[in-house]
């Protein structure tokens, strides 16, 4: 495989920029492995940009990412840009491939830039974020970009790729600025790992728990409330408050006590814990008698003032606390994704005050919790240790030990885990749970944080076995993320076929005839009273017609009740999961639902 870049220190470099700078290092090749990828996808992203300039000669450009979901550029035209436009430039870049372009790297003075593209306003914005006296710039043909880099050598390298979507972008990610087009695409050296995404995503897009929560009545959004502010609706209560069942008994067993803190507090609360100096700008704020408060982004500082009502003894450690605590955050209005991105959310979150020597039983206990939970849900998991990020608070000494620390207690209990450099809480380092999703998809869920800096900054003490306070380890920790979060991965990942125990319509019942309504209802008023939710469809259709209608709601059981069912008082049940029909009495079809239910606890 041919060579395309140098790996040195985790920076990837491409050959010409390796020779420029005189590095070695090991070589990356054309193999579709991560680093092999990045090249290639930054690559395709500039191709993608060149196939718009030659399409739409007044194009002006802002920036063109690697992104995990493959690549995308920012740019500005006079036209209006569609999905449907895509094929076309897609088609230019082939052209433009075909023409074997090498792709090279030079060096420029800002000044010379500056005045190359002084009647580029989105160049001289992308100019304002580069400090550096001399800038490189890459050409293809009669292409040329302000970029870094990495690059292959020629465009002839680029053949296996598809333009995904077009959206709306704020120029630099401000909702204060204009809003851009932006393009996102996917490109492999491998022609078949382009076809298995483009597979993936079509199936992603039945899946889509945006197009699911609107058909199963899951949940909304309305404009007129607010963006990024979902309501749901009585399917998607139920759902929900199901789930939270089963998390809070888990929880409680494990030895977590409830709690629940404010929503809001003074600004000056955020300050202490460093919020208002490193996450301000995702936060909400009032004033109230003329004091600022903060409406909480998390938790953590309410969590503490619980801690410290009372003076705790190390008898007592650790001491699990947990909460369903509604958080808001600032999210660009273009950022909004359905479940996934939202400004309003609520956290299976939980904080774990403990002894250092404590640590490790800690973590352990928490990613067996993970485990199971994510079991009885069918999901696949992996795990990763995030570092320092650029604003953190705290010395290099804390980051280095706590960082270390995680790592030796998943080395201990022989975890494989993988690094996310920069991705930690500005407080600490942190385990990421990434689940995967029935079609492959990875997704950020759970997180473990382990934080000194916190209990450091609000005095958090304890009583120790010598008498005397010490400060305790705060351990941050939220298994599914957010229920919204969470529900959306789980609907794509079942496709709406809930599992029985959350689904919300667990059975639903199919009387012939008026007559047999009644013994409906009856069933219903008692799975009811078993914590079952059901339906009865006795509207004015055929009995196939209605049993296609329940088929088409992805509910777990059909009940079909006919003259026999009530005179011998049991059912006829079918079970779309299993495809399996039986006769059972009333009192074996409740067993066997509890049953069921039974079998989902954690």
């Amino acid at each position: 495989m041919e060579p395309i870049g140098v790996l040195k220190d985790g920076q990837i470099y491409d050959l010409q920029t390796a020779e420029a700078l005189n590095i070695d290092g090991n070589t990356i090749k054309a193999d579709d492995s991560k680093e092999s990828l990045e090249i290639l996808r930054h690559s395709t992203a500039h191709l993608m940009a060149q196939a718009i300039k030659e399409l739409y000669p007044e194009a002006k450009f802002f920036v063109g990412p690697v992104v995990t979901e493959g690549f995308y550029y920012d740019f500005k035209v006079n036209s209006k840009i569609s999905d449907e436009d895509l094929s076309k430039i897609e088609k230019k870049m082939k052209e433009l491939a075909d023409r074997k372009l090498p792709i090279t790297r030079h060096e420029t003075s800002r000044e010379e830039f500056y005045e190359e593209f002084k009647n580029d306003e989105l160049k001289q914005a992308v100019l304002k974020n580069i400090k550096d006296e001399v800038i490189t710039v890459y050409k293809q043909g009669d292409f040329k970009d302000l970029c870094r880099g990495p690059h292959l050598p020629n465009t002839r390298m680029i053949r296996s790729f598809k333009l995904t979507r077009v959206a709306g972008a704020y120029l630099g990610g401000d909702e204060k600025n204009e809003m851009i087009t932006r393009i996102y695409g996917i490109s492999f050296f491998d022609k078949k790992a382009l076809n298995d995404y483009v597979t993936m995503i079509e199936e992603a897009k039945k899946r889509d728990h945006r197009k699911l929560g609107t058909e199963l009545e899951l949940f909304t959004f309305n404009d007129d409330i607010g963006a990024g502010l979902p309501m749901w609706l009585p399917n998607g209560a139920r759902l929900r408050s199901k789930l939270e069942h089963i998390l809070y008994k888990a929880h409680r067993i494990r030895g977590y006590e409830p709690v629940r803190g404010p929503e809001i507090l003074k600004s000056e609360m955020w300050k202490i814990s460093g919020h208002y100096a490193n996450y301000k700008e995702n936060m909400y704020f009032t004033t109230i008698d003329e004091q600022e408060y903060g409406i909480k982004p998390m938790n953590c500082v309410g969590h503490i003032q619980i801690f410290k009502n009372s003076l705790v003894s190390y008898k007592e450690l650790p001491k699990k606390l947990f909460e369903y605590g509604v958080v808001h955050r600032h999210e660009m209005s273009g950022a909004m994704h359905g479940l996934f991105r939202v400004r309003e959310f609520t956290q299976d979150d939980s904080h774990i005050f403990c002894t250092q020597n404590q640590i490790k039983e800690v973590i352990f206990e928490v990613l067996e919790f993970v485990d199971s939970l994510l079991k009885l849900f069918d999901f696949k998991y992996e795990i990763e240790v995030s570092t320092k990020p650029q604003k953190a608070i705290g010395d290099d000494t804390f980051w280095e030990k706590s960082t270390k620390g995680i790592m030796d207690a998943l080395d201990e209990k022989n975890i494989k885990y993988g690094i996310d450099e920069g991705g930690g809480a500005f407080y600490g380092p942190k385990i990421d749970i990434k689940i995967l999703d029935a079609i492959g998809r990875k997704w950020q869920c759970g997180t473990v944080q382990v934080d000194m800096n916190l209990p450091s900054r609000f005095n958090v003490e304890f009583i120790n076995d010598k008498g005397e306070k010490e400060q305790p380890v705060m351990i941050h920790r939220a298994i599914l993320g957010s229920f919204e979060r969470f529900i959306g991965i789980l609907t794509e990942h079942c496709a709406g076929e809930f599992p029985f125990a959350i689904a919300p319509t667990q059975v639903i019942f199919v009387p012939i005839a008026e007559p047999h309504v009644v013994y409906a209802k009856e069933l219903q008023k008692e799975l009811l009273e078993n914590s079952i939710d059901s339906e009865i469809f006795d509207m004015n259709e055929s009995l196939n017609k209605r049993i296609r209608m329940a088929e088409k709601q992805r509910v777990p059981m059909i009940v079909v009740i006919g003259d026999d069912e009530v005179a011998n008082q049991t059912i006829a049940l079918r079970d779309r999961r299993k495809r399996e029909q039986s006769n059972l009495s009333k009192v074996e079809f409740i067993e066997l639902l509890n049953e069921i239910i039974k079998g989902s606890r954690i």
